[in-house]
């Protein structure tokens, strides 16, 4: 397979790096996709087995990463990505963001690779800036619960630019903003699989403080085409991918059950330590530089979703 670029994909088995997964494959490549399987599922990436052009390796890039052969690109998503899953990880997933980090672009270096980071919204943390542009620098609290994950984006963002400038690899910084789609986990804590779940089982749907916190949800696919875009473009900054229709929790909830057609009930709990208020991308810089914009409207990607989850519900009912 001369002159067929090979792209690694850690996490390549969890919710958005399986999709990276397909969108590489689709594109020509070949991909590498590195896993140990803390919250990926070997389920997400079953359907490319086989593939002539994919090849899985369960591994920790906390340790050691050995590939053989040339690699044109370097895509780290390796990371536990939600509440549930990083406050029951603390110390993998500050390990994932620094050591995992380290050797992802300590390969990139070695094989004259360009690294892509998977950052995230949360470095912004509880925002004091509405909606949240690149060059805001965030109000993060370090040493609360979910400063784990924070800190280790925020510190995956520092050696990554540590290491555009000082080694010269060529680096991009992905700022992903709330993501749903086919393969989220039903039991990940984020709101969406959350809502989804509770309203298919008839359980009350729960909803932290009064709902009035804000979040912004972009479908995967509209977020896998910011990344592509981002990787092949020449911006080494950080760039917000993410869909700016902001909504209110407890709207979503509202909007969850009327697409379910559900007769659950709404149950408010107490809102968690340090949850962001508002969060809303300002996506001016990849209109710009990528000419990136989403294009799936939240209506259709909650219904390609939902019938995700009915299928999955579904296939587990007959497996039980």
């Amino acid at each position: 397979m001369n002159n067929v670029p090979r792209t690694l994909i850690t996490g390549g088995a969890g919710f958005i790096g399986s999709h990276l997964c397909d969108r590489f494959l689709a594109e020509g490549h070949e991909v590498i996709c590195m896993d140990n399987f803390l919250t990926g599922r070997p389920d997400n990436v079953a359907h490319l087995i086989g593939h002539e052009r994919f090849r899985l390796i369960q591994h920790d890039v906390t340790n050691y990463i050995y590939v053989e052969g040339p690699l044109d690109y370097v895509l780290h998503f390796a990371s536990p990505a939600s509440p549930i899953d990083y406050l029951k990880y603390p110390i993998q997933t500050l390990k994932v963001g620094a050591l995992g980090t380290h050797k992802a672009l300590g390969l990139a270096k070695a094989k004259g690779a360009r690294f892509l980071i998977a950052s995230t919204s949360e470095v912004y943390g509880d925002p004091l800036i509405h909606p949240q542009p690149e060059t805001y620098w965030g109000n993060v609290n370090p040493v609360g619960l979910r400063g784990v994950y924070d800190e280790a984006k925020r510190f995956a963002e520092a050696m990554t630019m540590a290491y555009h400038r000082y080694h010269g690899v060529e680096t991009r910084i992905v700022r992903i903003f709330n993501t749903y789609g086919p393969r989220m986990r039903l039991d990940d804590g984020r709101a969406l699989p959350t809502f989804m779940g509770q309203a298919l089982r008839g359980e009350p749907i729960t909803v932290f403080g009064d709902g009035s916190q804000t979040r912004s949800f972009c479908y995967v696919d509209d977020l896998v085409e910011g990344i592509f875009r981002l990787l092949m473009s020449d911006t080494s900054d950080p760039v917000n991918i993410g869909n700016p229709d902001e909504i209110t929790i407890l709207d979503f909830a509202q909007e969850v059950i009327r697409l379910t057609g559900s007769a659950s009930a709404i149950a408010f709990k107490p809102l968690p330590e340090d949850d962001p208020k508002v969060r809303q991308p300002d996506i001016t810089l990849a209109r710009e530089r990528l000419g990136w914009a989403p294009k799936v409207d939240r209506t259709d990607g909650l219904k390609r979703t939902l019938a995700y989850f009915e299928a999955f519900i579904a296939a587990e009912a007959e497996r039980a």
